[in-house]
């Protein structure tokens, strides 16, 4: 992976390269990436924030399991994706 020219680690800043959340994202990693995402998906009962599978089971994975449908699971992307955006914009004033 290339470097990335503000942090020099050779990780990419998903914050500031605007990314976004995916339904085959791990768990694990949205949260460590977009730690403000926790409570969308707590607030709709996905409670595997601190569940030891959520560094293996990916979003999808996480939201069938709670008996979430496609539409839920897409219906939560936004909210997550939308929430991020407005943070990154807050930032930037």
């Amino acid at each position: 992976m290339a470097k990335d020219a503000k942090n020099g680690k050779g990780e990419r800043n998903a914050k500031e390269s605007g990314e976004k959340i995916t339904k085959k994202m791990t768990l694990g990693d949205i949260i460590s990436r977009y730690p403000e995402t926790a409570e969308v998906m707590m607030k709709r009962g996905l409670h595997c924030v601190g569940c030891h599978v959520a560094a293996f089971e990916t979003l999808e994975q996480g939201a069938k399991a709670h008996g979430m449908s496609d539409k839920d699971i897409e219906s939560m992307l936004k909210e997550m994706n939308n929430l991020i955006k407005n943070i990154k914009e807050e930032r930037k004033e």
